[in-house]
This record gives C-alpha cells, structure tokens and sequence, in this order.
C-alpha cells in the first residue's frame, strides 16, 4: 500500500501566538527568545522580523543588530504547551500515527485513515480550517508520499500554505536543482564535505552517487536514496521516537566554572529525566554528558554499564564525567540518556533483596534534594502537571545561577 504523509507546521507559533493574543502585535517584527540586553537566541519570529534577516536560533545580539526596532519578548512555554496541546488534538482525530517534531510541527500517517475523511488532501484542508477557526492561528500542510516529500511540500508554499507532492518523479522534479542543503540530513558540515567535491545540487548528487556515498558512508547512501524521492522511513509515535534517547540540557546567562554550582544543575537535570523514564517505563543504560564552553565548543563524554532508572543513579553516573572537563567558563551543559529498553538489567547483589537497595537510594536522595531546595531556597516540586513542572526546573536553575553569583 502506497503511504499517504502529512506534515503539519504552523507559521511562526510563538510570535502567532502573541499577535493572537495581542493584536497591537499583529504586522509588527516581533522577536521571542532573549531580550537584547540578554545571552539566548531567538525562538522564532513573525514574518515581518524574517525580511530583515532575524531566524531562530539566531544569536539575539546578532539579531538586534539587524532588527533594532524589533519588538522582543520573552517566550511564554506555558501558554504555548497549551495550544500545542490542542494541535495535537486536532491532529490526531485524522490519523493513527502522529509523530511530534516540535510544539508545533508533526508528520501524520493517514494511510489507513484517508478514505474515512475523504482523502488526504480533505484532511489537510480541514486541519488548516479547524485550526484558524479552534486556535485562531494558520499553518501550512504538506501532503507526500514520505516524510521527506511531506516536509517539503509544507514548505513550498509558507505561511498559510497547502502543497502536495504526490510521488518521487515529482518530487525529483520539484528539487533536481536546487542546493543539497534541501535534502533532509544534509546540515552544514555534510555540505561542506559534498561542495568539496563538486557536489553542489540534488543533480549532482545523482550523478556522483558513488562518490556521495565513499565520502559520507550510510550517510550517503540515505542521501543518494533521497535525491532519487527515496525515502522509507515510517512515521512513528511521539513516545516511541522519544525512547531512543532522552535529554535534558540548560544554557545559563552567565558562564560558569563552578563544580559545585553545575553538580547541583545536574542534580535537577537528573531528577526530570528519571520523571521522564517513569513515565515512559523505561531504563537507560547509557548516560552522556555534554558541555558547551564559552568560545561555542562543545564535547560529550558518555558511560554505559547496568540498567538505571533512579535520579541519584543518574546523578552518580554522569559525575565522574565532569572529571579534567573545566578547562574553560560552561555556557551550557546537559544530560542525555541511551540504550532505552524496557527491561530491567541488574546484577543481583545481597542489597536488591527486599527493597533495600530502592530504599537506601531513595533516602540518600531525598536528604540531598532538601538540602539544595535549602542552600538555594527554593522549591523542586510546584508544577500542575508535567510540562509546568520541567518548565519551574528551568526556572530554577536561573534563580539558583543568580544566588550562586
């Protein structure tokens, strides 16, 4: 059976939002993220702000400098997650398989659902109608044959867009020669290894298919697949996707070198990825430190050895890696989890018997987290539901950044 793909991406979410919320906002280059006098980057902002070169991820200096004039917000995620949550909503009354990009983009496979809605560009149509008349807010939709092809199309014709791309041949033909970088999977420095070949458009990447694929291995072949519309990916759940590999991470104001100020940070980091786990029954059996410096460099040391679950056996796991890494300021640093499974792999010692080694863990724990919610005075645990909760653990850091000095 051929799959159908939609990809749902909605134009400028943040800034949207604001204007909705405040149509004084409306037509104006409004830019969420850091405020100019502030370290961050730009989240995203509306169209007007994109015509004088302001993107995400963009650092926000750089972006005051293009746009003096510009309006900047702080984000508020809250109210975000909220309408994310009734996007997703929306999306998934039209298909049985939604995998969440972002808050506010996602790939539906209605492969099995399009002839119960009428197809799926009656789908995507009604998807943009329920969400300006629901939400208040427009997105473009792309229908394709792969995930690939549905992006694309989603972005052919930005804002308030509606394109499809029905099969390789027309795929091929939308992209033949256009740059490399619109092949999913081909980031810069994957362009910078092609252009050094000569290898500059999606044609030529046809025409040096053994090069590609010499130069950039499994890579390569995915990306030669690509420029012929070959891509079989599946759309997978949001949860599923997610159990590959979790991660938490947080970039502070003001850089630091302090051992005992980032060992707390990874005291809270941890206690939101063993929330994660929980919630996903999960076990890691990998853990990854990264570290970004102050000059943008960033490096990870990882760990792996038995099945883990608990905060504090995060914590321990991931504190000897800190070890001969502080040779200059920390701007970001972050905590990820691998080799994710639902079995529990452990070798059984005299401790495990009982509970007692839960026990001892969770008590050693407990004592360590009231003594940094009182070092710090502050409170871990305020949030009504998950997402507010992550979000205060954000928070948090910023407030315990600034006691710490």
């Amino acid at each position: 059976m051929d799959r159908l793909i939609i990809h749902v991406d909605m134009d400028a979410f943040y800034a949207s939002i604001e204007a909705r919320d405040n149509p004084a906002l409306a037509g104006k280059p409004l830019i969420i993220g850091a405020l100019p006098q502030e370290r961050g980057v730009v989240a995203t902002c509306s169209y007007e702000a994109r015509k004088f070169g302001v993107h995400s991820a963009q650092n926000i200096k750089e972006a005051y400098k293009l746009c003096p004039h510009g309006i900047f917000m702080h984000p508020d995620r809250q109210k975000y997650h909220r309408v994310s949550a009734q996007l997703h909503r929306i999306w998934r009354a039209y298909a049985d398989v939604v995998e969440y990009i972002a808050l506010d983009e996602g790939y539906l496979d209605v492969t099995r659902t399009a002839d119960k809605f009428g197809g799926a560009r009656t789908i995507a149509w009604t998807i943009k109608k329920r969400t300006k008349a629901e939400v208040g807010l427009t997105c473009s939709v792309g229908v394709g044959y792969s995930m690939t092809s549905a992006k694309m199309a989603s972005e052919e014709k930005k804002p308030d867009g509606f394109f499809e791309i029905p099969t390789p041949e027309a795929f091929v033909g939308l992209v033949i020669d256009r740059s490399i970088r619109v092949l999913h999977g081909v980031g810069e420095k994957t362009a910078e290894k092609l252009t050094q070949k000569r290898i500059f458009t999606v044609r030529d990447v046809q025409n040096n298919r053994q090069t590609v694929i010499q130069t950039l291995g499994k890579v390569g072949k995915y990306i030669a697949d690509l420029s012929l519309g070959i891509d079989e990916r599946p759309v997978t759940h949001s949860e599923e996707a997610e159990a590959r590999s979790i991660g938490r991470e947080v970039t502070f104001q003001r850089d630091t070198l302090s051992i005992i100020f980032l060992r707390d940070v990874l005291m809270i980091l941890s206690i939101s990825l063993e929330a994660r786990l929980r919630r996903l029954s999960l076990y890691a059996r990998t853990v990854t430190l990264k570290l970004t410096y102050s000059d943008m460099k960033s490096i990870t040391r990882s760990h792996s050895g038995e099945s883990i679950h608990h905060a504090y056996e995060i914590f321990m796991a991931v504190i000897p890696l800190l070890k001969g890494t502080l040779t200059h300021s920390i701007r970001l640093i972050g905590i990820s989890l691998q080799n994710l499974g639902s079995e529990y792999s452990h070798q059984l010692t005299f401790g495990d018997l009982g509970g007692i080694r839960d026990k001892w863990l969770s008590f050693r724990w407990e004592k360590a987290v009231w003594q940094l919610q009182q070092k710090y005075a502050v409170d871990l645990f305020r949030g009504d539901t998950e997402t507010e909760w992550e979000e205060h653990l954000y928070d948090v850091i910023s407030q315990m950044r600034h006691s710490h000095g």
